[in-house]
């Protein structure tokens, strides 16, 4: 019950709706068998041919009461429904601050589906909590003990079937489907997650899956995903219906008693006859309000599931500890870098992607990073940024521990450009804009012009992705966005993979010209261009064999060497 104790806590917070939809649910609950109670007595008085102020009396009665009932179950659905649309909205806040420093980290550890089914499913389901757990069985007890209280004034006897009936329907019975539904483990919460999964990445991937002739197959996973969730979905709505049934065939076999024993207390004198109506009417009343209590351990184990998926998403091992980060980078000056036996091993991963690597980046130096694909470079770059956590060793910036310092002031002091570069759905300027909205029109066709992206407007449109966009347009348009930006360091991942040699070189001549007394690393498996670097690190299967200028590695003859031999002999046959 762990898993509940947040959402118990943001349930409190909304303590005013809480105590007017207990208040409600009460006063209409015992308003509803004070109805029952009263049409009872007005049956078998009518029967005994009363005084007509008598029936007046009661007919009046009955009718407040009805109209008392009416306008309180409106209040309680008003006011539970109120207290349950801001518990959710109170819920989905603090989830998503709770989760918002830890992306994109948290991708290393959840498929973007299924942290999906978590924000938006997961949450949704929280709201049964209070609606369904909380505060039912609250007023379900007052309820009963005013009840009992009442009947035992006319029957002692009777008032113990009636405590017999309540723990029976409202504890004994969902207790004992409680202990049966964890022998089911009904995993409707994970089916759905998996189906979001699958629908995520067949939509995502539907190009390719068309290009490989893969979407039959692909159609047919996500109709067993769909299927499997549709069986757990089911099997809970014949669980469901069990309990319920059993339940109120409970609840109707103590009205039957109930009908019994006053049969025999009015036979024997202990009890008038005219009580007898009224209380089989109170009990079938009273007992059908507690028919719910059949679902409460469905919604409550749907519950601690939603609340526990929750709990473990902001948990995750992938997540910093943001408790000692309250360093900021200074964002006026190029920093210096510390790289020291730093180890990354991602998940499930049999090998380390970054293997016990050290080495030192100056303030205002230029540095190159090469090696094949696979050799943890971009590792590296995610580490300085703090995308990944580390299992050993300790990256420092300007002589702080990443770990030590925030979030936004790293990633406000760096201008990145990815291999892979996130756009937005709208225009080329709205796109650029992301790194500083300040930016004039002016500044943005300059970066564009550097670029050689001039020919594109300011209003063009860039899809979702941006699909209509070459690789190398895409590459330039992030590389025109970093231009924008005021960091002082750069790290540069693959940025010209898919440029041209000669726009390639007019981009670096801007690039340097605006980074000249900044802190760059760029990030390549490219080795031309590199002979003015301050230092070059060399890197294979994760760590790192050679360091040192271009000058240093040719004159070694080292991997470095043989690498770049093998280029200028692939550049010839081309």
């Amino acid at each position: 019950m762990k898993e509940l104790a947040a959402v118990t806590k943001t349930v409190i917070q909304e303590k005013k709706d809480v105590l007017l939809s207990i208040i409600a649910g009460f006063i209409t609950g015992i308003a509803g068998v004070g109805l029952f109670a009263a049409s009872g007595y007005l049956i078998s008085q009518a029967a005994l041919a009363p005084p007509l102020y008598a029936l007046i009396v009661l007919t009046s009665t009955v009718k407040m009461l009805g109209l008392v009932r009416a306008l309180s179950r409106y209040a309680e659905r008003y006011y539970s429904h109120r207290a349950t649309f801001s518990i959710l909205s109170r819920l989905r806040v603090a989830f998503y601050q709770k989760l918002e420093p830890l992306a994109p980290a948290i991708f290393h550890h959840y498929r973007s589906g299924d942290l999906l089914a978590r924000i938006v499913g997961d949450v949704e389901r929280l709201q049964n909590y209070f609606l369904r757990v909380f505060y039912p069985p609250i007023v379900l007890v007052l309820v009963f003990l005013m009840t009992i209280l009442f009947v035992g004034y006319f029957s002692i006897l009777i008032a113990f079937v009636f405590v017999l009936g309540l723990l029976l329907t409202a504890f004994i019975i969902p207790a004992w489907f409680t202990v049966r539904q964890k022998q089911l483990q009904n995993n409707v919460g994970e089916k759905r997650a998996t189906l979001s999964t699958k629908v995520t990445e067949f939509l995502h991937g539907f190009r390719d899956l068309k290009v490989y002739q893969q979407v039959d197959r692909k159609e047919k996973e996500l109709l067993q995903a769909s299927k499997d969730l549709i069986q757990e979905q089911e099997a809970e709505g014949r669980y469901l219906t069990g309990n319920q049934a059993l339940n109120t065939l409970m609840a109707l076999a103590i009205s039957v008693l109930v009908l019994g024993v006053g049969a025999y207390l009015v036979s024997e004198g202990h009890m008038e006859g005219v009580f007898l109506a009224m209380l089989v009417m109170i009990a079938s009343t009273v007992f059908e309000e507690a028919v719910p209590m059949a679902s409460f351990p469905a919604y409550l184990r749907e519950s601690t599931q939603a609340a526990g998926r929750l709990s473990t998403t902001i948990q995750s091992e992938a997540a910093f500890n943001t408790e000692h980060q309250q360093f900021e980078l200074p964002q006026n000056k190029p920093i210096h870098i510390d790289v020291n036996n730093v180890n990354v091993q991602f998940q499930d991963e049999h090998y380390p992607a970054v293997n016990n690597v050290s080495f030192s980046i100056p303030p205002g130096s230029k540095t190159a990073i090469v090696g094949a694909s696979g050799s943890g470079k971009s590792t590296l770059m995610a580490l300085m940024l703090k995308l990944v956590s580390l299992h050993q060793g300790e990256v420092s910036l300007n002589g702080r521990n990443v770990t030590e310092l925030k979030e936004q002031s790293i990633w406000e002091a760096i201008n990145v450009v990815m291999q892979e570069n996130h756009f937005f759905y709208g225009s080329v300027q709205e796109n650029l804009l992301l790194t500083d909205p300040e930016r004039t029109g002016t500044e943005i066709k300059s970066a564009l012009q550097k670029v050689n992206l001039d020919n594109l407007s300011l209003d063009d449109h860039v899809y979702e992705r941006g699909e209509n966009l070459s690789d190398g347009e895409k590459q330039r348009l992030a590389i025109a966005r970093v231009l924008l930006k005021d960091g002082r360091i750069w790290l540069l991942d693959e940025p010209t993979s898919s440029i041209d040699a000669l726009t390639e070189k007019k981009i670096f001549q801007h690039l340097w010209h605006q980074a000249k007394d900044d802190t760059v690393i760029l990030i390549s498996h490219r080795l031309t261009g590199l002979e003015n670097m301050d230092q070059i690190i060399v890197m294979e299967e994760g760590g790192v064999i050679e360091k040192g200028t271009y000058a240093n590695l040719m004159s070694n003859r080292g991997y470095f060497y043989e690498m770049k031999q093998l280029e200028r002999e692939v550049l010839a046959v081309l």
